[in-house]
């Protein structure tokens, strides 16, 4: 698996395979492991913190409205499908490292 098989076309946008660290000291990535974006999440995987905080971490990076962006599979794990709906792979790329 190539680094950049974390990000992938899809009809509405772009998928992000992520692994996400809660309970960072704050909200960054932090590079590429094992085919997925890792992401250090400033939020306690309590009660959907620290998906409400990636998805706004996102969101941000993006440049798309927090409704944009959507955990499509992992909701409850730290290995997580991300949907960003309006984001062209070539913009995704750029605007995250990675």
């Amino acid at each position: 698996m190539s680094a950049a098989d974390w990000l992938q076309a899809a009809p509405e946008g772009v998928t992000l395979l992520v692994a996400a660290s809660p309970r960072a000291s704050r909200t960054e990535i932090a590079g590429v492991a094992e085919g997925r974006l890792r992401i250090r999440v400033a939020a306690p995987p309590v009660g959907g913190a620290a998906n409400e905080e990636l998805v706004r971490f996102l969101a941000r990076a993006l440049g798309v409205p927090k409704s944009a962006v959507a955990v499509t599979a992992g909701t409850a794990g730290r290995r997580k499908t991300v949907l960003v709906r309006g984001v062209a792979v070539a913009a995704a790329r750029g605007l995250l490292p990675g």
